[in-house]
C-alpha cells in the first residue's frame, strides 16, 4: 500500500497477475476454434491512446452520448443516492466521473478500480488537484474477480460506465452483476452504462471508422503479444473486421488472416496456424434494450430505478438499487 494524506493506493493483485492472465488467455484462446482473445489486451499505453482517438471520431457516438447523459443527470443522481463514496470500475483516466464528483459534492471518497497502477496514480493525483474535498483510495484489482473494496463512507455508488458491460458474454454478465449486488448495502446503488440496439449501419460504422483508427486499435493486440510473449505476428497479415450479429444483438471485432500463416509465441511455448480467411475474435460488444437491462438486473437481485438516454436514444445510463428481498 502507498499513501499520502488524501491519496491511498492498495494493490489487490499479485505482481505477476497481468502476465499470468495474458498467458492463460492466449493459451486457451488461440488453441480453440474459433480463436478468441478478450478485449482487455488491447489496452497497453498505445492501445489506450488509440481508444482515446476513437472516442473523438464523428462515427463513435457512445462516449459523447454517455457524457451528455452524465452531465444532464448528475445532479439528479446525487439527489437520488446521497452518495458519500463513488466506486468506479475500470476507471482509466476517470474523465467522465468528474461530472459525478462535481455533483456529489464534498466530503467524498472516490475509489477508482483498475488493473493499471500507473493509470490509477496519474488519474488520482490529477483529480485531487481539481477536487480538494475528495479523498482517493485507488484499488489495483480486476473487477471481474473478487473485489475487496476498502472501508468507506456510506451510501456508495458503484459506477460501471462506457458500455463495458457489453464486452461480457451473457453468462459472464450474470455472474458479474450478481457479484456487484453482493457489494451493495441496502442504501447503495449501481450506475450502469449500456449501448443500445440501433440500426446496423450506425453500429458497424462506430467500429469500422474510415480513418482506420479502430483497425489499428484492433491490431494492437498483436503488438501486445509480440512484445509481451515474444510472438512474431505481422499485423499487416490481418484485416480488421467489424460485423453485426442480429441474432445475439452484438458487434464482433475480428482479425482475419489475409493468407495462410503461422506464428510462434515463445513466451507461452506455443505455435499457432491460421488458414487464409480464418478469423480471430477480439471483442464482443453487446447492445441492449431497456427490457433486457431490467431483466438482467432483476436476475441479479437489482431493480431498475432510473433510466436516462441521450437525445438520440443511442446510449443509456441506468441507476439500479438492491431489490427488496421477499419474506
Amino acid at each position: 500500500m502507498t499513501a499520502t494524506s488524501r491519496f491511498t493506493l492498495t494493490r489487490a493483485l499479485p505482481a505477476n497477475a497481468t502476465a499470468s492472465a495474458l498467458a492463460s488467455d492466449v493459451t486457451q484462446g488461440l488453441t480453440r476454434f474459433p480463436k478468441t482473445l478478450p478485449p482487455k489486451w488491447f489496452y497497453d499505453a498505445r492501445g489506450s491512446e488509440l481508444f482515446e482517438q476513437i472516442t473523438a471520431l464523428p462515427v463513435y457516438y457512445p462516449t459523447r452520448g454517455e457524457s451528455w447523459i452524465l452531465q444532464d443527470s448528475a445532479p439528479e443522481i446525487a439527489r437520488l443516492t446521497g452518495a458519500r463514496t463513488l466506486v468506479e470500475l475500470g476507471s482509466g483516466s476517470s474523465y467522465k466521473t468528474r461530472l459525478l464528483l462535481d455533483a456529489l459534492g464534498t466530503p467524498l471518497t472516490y475509489v477508482p478500480v483498475d488493473v493499471s497502477e500507473s493509470a490509477l496514480a496519474e488519474a488520482g493525483h490529477a483529480l485531487l488537484a481539481d477536487h480538494p474535498g475528495v479523498t482517493v483510495h485507488a484499488l489495483v484489482a480486476d473487477f471481474q474477480h473478487e473485489l475487496p473494496l476498502p472501508p468507506c463512507p456510506e451510501p456508495k455508488i458503484i459506477a460501471f460506465l462506457g458500455g463495458t458491460i457489453g464486452n461480457l458474454l451473457p453468462a459472464e454478465r450474470a455472474r458479474f452483476l450478481a457479484s456487484l449486488r453482493a457489494l451493495l448495502g441496502p442504501d447503495d446503488a449501481l450506475l450502469l452504462g449500456t449501448d443500445l440496439v440501433k440500426d446496423p449501419a450506425t453500429l458497424v460504422a462506430a467500429y469500422d471508422d474510415p480513418e482506420g483508427v479502430t483497425a489499428a486499435f484492433n491490431k494492437n493486440v498483436l503488438h501486445v503479444l509480440n512484445r509481451e510473449l515474444g510472438a512474431d505476428f505481422d499485423p499487416d497479415d490481418f484485416a480488421h473486421v467489424a460485423a453485426w450479429d442480429s441474432e445475439r444483438e452484438w458487434i464482433e471485432m475480428r482479425l482475419r488472416a489475409r493468407r495462410a500463416l503461422g506464428a510462434k509465441l515463445p513466451g507461452v511455448d506455443l505455435s499457432v496456424d491460421f488458414q487464409a480467411g480464418e478469423e480471430l475474435r477480439t471483442e464482443v460488444s453487446a447492445k441492449f434494450r431497456r427490457h433486457g437491462v431490467r431483466t438482467e438486473l432483476a436476475a441479479a437481485g437489482l431493480r431498475l430505478h432510473r433510466w436516462w438516454t441521450d437525445p438520440e436514444h443511442r446510449f443509456a445510463v441506468t441507476l439500479a438499487v438492491p431489490a427488496p428481498v421477499a419474506p
